[in-house]
């Protein structure tokens, strides 16, 4: 009867359309009224279009007029903000934050954690500071609180900077840093709280983080491109020059439960053991197939959250592994892109543990099948909506495009080095040149007519040669229109191809600050535009600098298939580095023309550099090492005792049938033995970190590998029900048939 009470409470009806008895009465929920998913998105996303974002439109609708110009002009030309204007900023922005509900404030920075993968979304830093300040006019000696956002607390902040990598610039008795507002990043309220996009650098100002050296990049892409521009009289009313990326995450989602019972996933973010189902992407079914139910749920909610937050998300679709998936926005202002990439991947982390999900971001969760990458695509254009990567329709339009992939290529070849290090990391390494994903050998693909035409410049040819001209295309039936082909056919082999009016860089990696790698493709263009401003003021005419460098650079151009081993051969006859692991890159990040390439441009300091380096290796070694430490753990204390099980169910049967159990589990204890001892013995390595990351690479990971043969080998064998953790075809699909999560209320 009391259970009857409360269904008769929650609208349950006893059930007239059978001939049960009163005992046996049935009860009918009424689902549409008193059930609905728990986490469907409350509200309309499109209805709440960057409602929570302090953007130039609301500036332009709550500041002065003459505040809002003098702020733009300040974003131009450098020049701090008056403290007039701080006061009436800070004092306006503290009111729109108190309409959304915001009781904190934070200054959110974006230190050189690397891309471990670990959890991933662990890219941002802040605290939280309550939007109150003492009334010290008060003649009280106890100061009352009032509620605020002062204006010097809005533009600036401090904190300790030698608990964040730093390379040495900081340490525990000298470690004040401090957080600057990014200007040109709008702040926005999440969770009651007010960020505040912010730089991040040393008492002595030397940059601790991963946003400060590619603000300086596009102030260098702004400053050379500016130079360029004047030199080639080409956008003669051009005030400034911006870059822009579009980033596309992907990523895995699984059960949140089978996570945590993977100390792999939770140390490492990948998996070190596991075999695959035998259904896993070979069949082609899973890529932009529906999206499973509760996996839709979550990118709507993701969706919408991000929508609010003023992020353009435009995309999501399943990627080519199962379990995998895809996210990606419209392009935006580069750093303001870069930020709204590390806020995406919290968000994903914040809404998947409130479905009992997990996100996970490494390169290379699952061995065997696809890893995830961040294409980013990236572009340069000037304010009066000119782009250096866009053919346009006008002469202008069209000597520009030639001018913008000349520089490019004149930076993908005299830099080379730099921009395979600025992709490389440990996670990334499972990934690159794994016919996935580009190899480690960097080229530009601008197209097949493209590379036709850079011979004809060369051999003399009109810089408006180039006809960039979409074809048709007819589909061979009456039902549908004929399609618009782009103007060059798409490579996804290539690690820079071209893609009608930006270039994707498509070997960034899925638990990477996008930062680093845009500074890097920033700082190479602004390189290429300083040396073709140079020729030209030198006296050669813009066409005839425009083909010696295309000339001087031809061989960094691939248009044909960048999976062949054909090229890797190829590549080393004209001098493209395969710097194929992360040691064999970074080892090249210091060098004497790296050094002098960012102090040209005001992006690195020499010592800046050399801290930079460091901090990738230790990054590398640390993941390597903490790899290498959960997998003999997990062999320990759950592989071997569950081995041993399994030996104890068959010591009557066939001889031959249990001897090759035994043998397979005995491999497991000598190869880990081996990998025991290659650890502990590593410690003469420890004083040099190039030395010590190469010896993780090239040999303690190649025993890795051999422990994981074993354990996958003994995975086949055992009884399913001893192996001790959840199987790739468990993480992978069990929570693709199960209904999105229903509540009550």
């Amino acid at each position: 009867s009391a259970v009857r009470g409360t269904l008769g409470a929650m609208g349950a009806v006893n059930c007239t359309s059978c001939a049960a008895s009163d005992k046996d009465t049935q009860l009918v929920f009424d689902l549409q009224s008193h059930f609905a998913p728990v986490f469907e998105p409350p509200f309309d996303p499109l209805n709440v279009l960057s409602e929570d974002l302090f953007d130039d439109k609301v500036m332009a609708e709550r500041l002065p007029s003459s505040v809002v110009q003098r702020f733009k002009e300040c974003l131009i030309t450098g020049a701090p903000t008056t403290e007039e204007d701080m006061t009436v900023i800070a004092d306006m922005m503290f009111a729109w934050a108190r309409e959304r509900g915001a009781i904190d404030f934070s200054h959110w920075f974006f230190p050189m954690r690397g891309g471990g993968g670990a959890v991933g979304g662990m890219l941002g830093a802040y605290k939280q500071d309550t939007l109150i300040d003492l009334e010290f006019a008060s003649k009280f000696t106890t100061k009352p609180m009032k509620a605020t956002l002062p204006s010097d607390r809005l533009f600036q902040g401090e904190t300790d900077g030698s608990s964040f990598p730093n390379g040495g610039l900081r340490v525990t008795h000298s470690a004040a840093a401090f957080t600057t507002w990014d200007r040109s990043s709008p702040p926005f309220v999440l969770n009651k709280t007010l960020y505040i996009p912010c730089a991040f650098i040393t008492h002595f100002g030397k940059c601790i983080d991963e946003k400060t050296p590619l603000l300086r990049s596009m102030d260098a892409v702004k400053k050379e491109g500016l130079r360029l521009l004047k030199a080639s009289g080409l956008g003669k009313d051009v005030q400034t020059i911006y870059s822009y990326l579009g980033w596309e995450q992907e990523f895995f989602v699984i059960k949140a439960e089978h996570y945590k019972a993977r100390p792999d996933l939770v140390n490492t973010g990948r998996t070190l053991f596991g075999k695959l189902p035998t259904r896993h992407q070979q069949g082609d079914l899973n890529y932009f197939a529906p999206v499973p139910g509760n996996v839709q749920l979550l990118l709507d909610r993701v969706q919408a959250v991000m929508l609010r937050l003023g992020c353009p998300m435009a995309v999501k679709h399943n990627e080519v592994a199962p379990g995998q998936h895809e996210m990606s926005p419209v392009f935006r202002v580069a750093n303001v892109s870069c930020d709204t990439n590390v806020l995406f991947m919290e968000v994903m982390n914040r809404e998947a543990a409130k479905m009992g999900l997990q996100v996970l971001f490494h390169e290379k969760p699952f061995a065997g099948i696809n890893g995830s990458g961040k294409h980013a695509n990236w572009s340069v254009g000037t304010d009066t909506g000119l782009n250096f990567f866009y053919p346009g329709k006008t002469e202008e339009g069209a000597k520009l495009f030639v001018t913008g992939i000349a520089c490019l290529a004149y930076g993908l070849s005299q830099h080379n080095e730099l921009v395979r290090c600025s992709v490389a990391t440990a996670g990334n390494d499972h990934r690159l040149g794994a016919q996935e994903a580009p190899p480690a050998i960097i080229s530009l693909y601008p197209g097949q007519g493209f590379e036709k035409y850079v011979d004809s410049v060369i051999a003399g040819g009109d810089l408006l040669g180039y006809k960039a001209e979409k074809k048709k295309q007819a589909t061979g039936c009456s039902q549908a229109d004929p399609i618009e082909a782009n103007v060059e056919d798409r490579n996804r082999t290539a690690p820079f191809p071209f893609c009608g009016n930006r270039f994707e860089f498509r070997a960034v990696g899925s638990s990477q600050n996008c930062n680093l790698p845009v500074m890097v493709c920033n700082a190479i263009m602004a390189s290429g535009m300083a040396h073709l401003a140079d020729l030209i003021e030198g006296g050669l005419s813009h066409r005839d600098a425009v083909a010696k460098m295309f000339k001087e650079n031809k061989h960094v151009v691939f248009t044909g298939n960048g999976y062949s081993g054909e090229w890797k051969q190829e590549a080393a006859k004209r001098g493209l580095p395969n710097l194929n692991t992360t040691p064999k890159a970074l080892s090249t990040w210091n060098s004497d023309k790296n050094k002098a390439l960012f102090e040209k441009l005001g992006i690195y300091t020499k010592e800046e550099t050399e801290a930079r380096q460091e901090v990738m290796l230790e990054n590398y070694i640390t993941s390597l090492k903490i790899e290498a430490e959960t997998m003999i753990q997990m062999v320990d204390t759950a592989i071997v005792p569950a081995c041993a099980k399994d030996l104890k169910k068959t010591p009557f049967v066939n001889k031959k049938f249990a001897d090759t159990r035994k043998a397979a589990y005995e491999a497991i204890l000598t190869e880990t033995t081996k990998l025991k001892t290659q650890l502990a013995n590593h410690a003469d390595t420890v004083e040099i970190l190039e030395k010590e990351a190469t010896f993780l690479c090239d040999v303690l990971k190649p025993q890795m590998e051999k422990v994981r043969g074993t354990v996958d080998r003994a995975e086949g064998l055992m009884d399913a029900d001893l192996y001790p953790y959840p199987s790739y075809e468990t993480m992978l699909y069990s929570h693709h048939f199960e209904e999105p999560p229903m509540k009550a209320f």
